[in-house]
């Protein structure tokens, strides 16, 4: 007997949600801080964000295209408009792929950026994991900088 938790569509939804809330920190930040801020050991919020770049959208395009390519998170964005700008061009993109992934293929192994194999769906928790524990890394920059970051729980529009 299979019991569904969560649909296909409602794991996006919460996924895009944590999208939207990473952009209302993203925006929080002032622009010398996104880039120039960092505690030691740590890397700057900007730096964090290109990760998450390098990783949703070009992950997703491997598991559709079912091919494996290298990982590039040294991204030139420069400016929080930048980032922002290729934030917003990124979600619908997210959607786009993820709409084209079949159910079936959740359970499939795949080798994602040739260094990590594990089913497709441990693949897309670690999108929306990684998201959300670079997020909780900027949360606490933002309350060093003197700033309240948004609310958690607050992912609508």
């Amino acid at each position: 007997m299979k019991t569904e938790i969560i649909s296909k569509n409602e794991l996006l939804q919460h996924w895009l949600g944590h999208r939207n809330l990473t952009r209302q920190t993203i925006e929080k930040f002032p622009e010398e801080g996104l880039f120039n801020y960092k505690v030691e050991g740590m890397r700057t919020f900007a730096d964090m964000i290109k990760e998450l770049l390098g990783i949703a959208v070009p992950g997703l395009q491997e598991i559709v295209n079912n091919k494996s390519g290298e990982l590039n998170e040294n991204l030139s964005y420069s400016t929080k408009a930048q980032l922002l700008q290729a934030w917003d061009e990124a979600t619908p993109q997210i959607s786009e792929l993820f709409n084209q992934i079949p159910e079936e293929r959740f359970a499939e192994e795949f080798n994602l950026f040739g260094q990590y194999k594990s089913p497709i769906i441990h693949s897309i928790f670690y999108f929306i994991d990684n998201e959300i524990h670079h997020r909780g890394q900027a949360f606490v920059y933002l309350r060093l900088l003197g700033i309240q970051p948004p609310f958690f729980w607050e992912r609508g529009e």
